[in-house]
């Protein structure tokens, strides 16, 4: 007769095998994980990286504690503590959103300004639309107090070459500028954002170049002309040229969505001097600006903006693929509110994470791994509270080979 085990000793092979198993797995993920951070770079990888991140050579020291890092993103990180990384990268990055030209050759401004600041104190970049925030120069700078009526502090610190990372300090608008604390919408109520797309106008610019500078989509990109036309302001003609096709088939595609949330904006305007008007950013409360009733009889059955109550008609439709938060309500009144929905959108992260891979890769994501990368950029972004300069490192270790 053969003799078997006893139910005991099976039991207690299975739960040593079982451990054996377990032991096995949790190795292996413990490998899989290690061989996500990247190691340390060597020193031709050091040179590139810091090269690619602050456009100016490493020391011998930065390189050396670069390659003595725990890993390639701490390394990295090293290197945007250079004074070039805010006087040069961060803002040639930031200069074309304060400009309709969308040029980097224009005077430092309150709107670059606060860009480079955020960055180097890592103030979660999904506040750029929305906080009372401002940076200025710092006293030691000697140059001109800040002033919503001119650009001369910033014209001051170009003129003067001042280091952006050393003296810059952290303000609110509010403060500085007067207007209530609700009212402030981080870059989009800085005096730059104001003067270049809150003058002239039906402030529907500061709503386009919003939606290209900081979701990477302009408005042809995103038009839906299923979405009701009610919203729709009077100076749109339906018949343009005598063609309502025109309308219903590509001009309702922008307006039907843009207006409503332009709306946001209806109390703010920037002084045109050549009007006799103070060129600042003014804030009206309860007062819509007359710029959004120009042109009234071209459609005088068009919308009248009573108020600054904005409704984002974009979450439902094709461009619901803008991935709206669903924490946000897609309505509100006033800038803030309207700056807090477009910052909380996937679109959003994406377009930052976007536009830092192609800055310090010096290309578009152009294949599987590239795309991969950025989706793996984005879920960091936002679990490292917003921090665009932990992008940069990531970018760079990612493309310190290419």
């Amino acid at each position: 007769m053969k003799i078997g085990k006893s139910k005991e000793t099976r039991q207690l092979l299975r739960r040593r095998i079982a451990r054996l198993i377990c032991a096995a797995i949790v190795a292996s993920l413990g490998t899989s994980l290690a061989s996500l951070a990247a190691p340390p770079p060597t020193r031709d990888q050091a040179k590139r990286i810091y090269d690619r991140i602050a456009g100016v050579p490493a020391t011998d020291a930065q390189l050396t504690a670069m390659t003595t890092a725990g890993d390639g993103v701490t390394a990295a990180l090293i290197a945007t503590q250079d004074p070039a990384f805010y006087n040069n990268t961060i803002r040639n990055l930031a200069m074309p959103w304060t400009n309709r030209a969308q040029t980097v050759f224009a005077p430092l401004n309150d709107y670059t300004a606060t860009v480079v600041g955020m960055v180097r104190d890592d103030v979660p970049f999904n506040t750029l639309l929305s906080a009372d925030l401002l940076y200025t120069a710092d006293s030691a700078s000697n140059v001109p107090p800040y002033s919503p009526l001119n650009n001369d502090m910033y014209q001051a610190m170009d003129d003067n070459s001042v280091d952006l990372k050393a003296h810059l300090v952290k303000a609110t608008q509010s403060s500085l500028t007067g207007i209530p604390a609700a009212a402030t919408a981080g870059v989009l109520t800085t005096r730059a954002g104001a003067a270049a797309f809150f003058i002239d106008g039906t402030n529907r610019a500061m709503f386009r170049f919003t939606m290209m500078n900081h979701l990477c989509s302009d408005l042809q990109t995103i038009m839906d002309t299923t979405r009701p036309p009610d919203r729709i302001r009077q100076d749109v003609t339906r018949s343009p040229g005598g063609d309502s096709s025109l309308f219903l088939n590509n001009c309702i595609g922008c307006h039907s969505g843009m207006d409503p949330m332009a709306q946001a904006f209806a109390y703010y305007n920037f002084g045109d001097t050549t009007k006799g008007e103070v060129a600042k950013l003014a804030y009206t409360p309860g007062t819509v600006v007359p710029k959004y009733f120009i042109n009234s009889t071209n459609f005088p059955q068009g919308y009248v903006t009573p108020d600054d109550h904005w409704d984002n008609r974009w979450r439902t439709g094709v461009n619901q693929l803008l991935g709206w938060d669903p924490t946000q309500t897609g309505s509100g009144s006033g800038a803030k509110s309207l700056g807090q929905e477009l910052e909380s959108s996937a679109a959003y992260a994406s377009c930052q994470v976007t536009r830092v891979f192609k800055t310090v890769c010096f290309r578009s994501p152009s294949n599987a791994a590239d795309r991969s990368q950025v989706t793996s950029m984005i879920a960091s972004f936002q679990a490292n509270s917003y921090s665009l300069r932990h992008v940069f490192a990531e970018a760079a270790v990612y493309c310190e080979g290419n």
